[in-house]
């Protein structure tokens, strides 16, 4: 995907992500993210949105120090102002993003093709998520994948986790021996291996034989792989050794 259509996902998500927010109410628990209610969500996504613009909009030359959830959590705004600050930083992150210079230099923490096409590629992946969550908190609950995330961005989406995230130093897989996993999504065409050796995670894009398969529609891989949806939700099929997703889901963990 190219950056402005990331920048455009991100736009139009980090507002879907309000509205939603507003119906289901700041006390609403939000279900993918146990302890969180809709409030914590609101205020998680306010910072991270400020956290990034400003490696963009100040060239940062290093990473800023990120808070904790304690004092995440714990600050900002008061509740009644809280989804008006939301969509205030929001609308300044795409601001930033949209106006930045293409050769913009800053830090990263994910190789990309420029600083501007990681921040904008990162930040449309990070509110998407967090406006399914906001939905699913939602009166009527969270959309079906296949309706929540086109097949494209989905696929850009698997790749960024599998091939950004999955392979950084933070996450160590557990347990001895050697594991895999094949991630393929049919109406896309995504093939993609992930390899769990010693204390290791190592990627790489292409069909192959795997301990377990995961075979589905990139949507459905895509929340899946994020816990944000079952497998029958997703229309996500494994076969092989089930508990190579357990190595997978205590490995890969997130951040931002």
């Amino acid at each position: 995907m190219e950056i402005a259509e990331h920048i455009d996902t991100l736009d139009r998500d980090g507002r879907l992500l309000a509205d939603a927010a507003e119906r289901a109410g700041l006390a609403a628990p939000v279900p993918a993210c146990p302890g969180w209610r809709v409030r914590d969500l609101v205020r998680h996504q306010t910072y991270v949105h400020g956290w990034a613009a400003r490696h963009v909009s100040e060239r940062l030359p290093e990473l800023i120090d990120e808070a904790d959830e304690a004092a995440i959590l714990g600050g900002g705004p008061p509740d009644g102002e809280l989804i008006a600050a939301y969509r205030a930083g929001h609308a300044a992150l795409v601001a930033v993003l949209r106006d930045a210079d293409p050769g913009v230099q800053c830090a990263t923490f994910m190789p990309a093709p420029s600083p501007l096409a990681f921040w904008a590629r990162r930040q449309a992946h990070e509110t998407a998520i967090h406006r399914f969550d906001a939905q699913a908190a939602a009166p009527g609950g969270a959309p079906w994948p296949a309706a929540a995330f086109e097949p494209a961005f989905a696929n850009d989406g698997l790749d960024e986790l599998i091939m950004g995230f999955a392979p950084r130093r933070r996450y160590r897989a557990r347990g001895e021996g050697e594991l895999s996993l094949a991630v393929r999504a049919g109406d896309t065409g995504g093939r993609w291996r992930v390899r769990f050796a010693g204390g290791a995670t190592e990627v790489m894009r292409g069909a192959g034989a795997a301990d377990c398969v995961l075979d589905g529609p990139a949507a459905g891989l895509y929340a899946f792989l994020w816990n944000r949806c079952d497998s029958a939700r997703g229309a996500v099929t494994v076969s092989g050794d089930p508990a190579v997703l357990g190595t997978w889901g205590h490995s890969i963990r997130v951040r931002w």
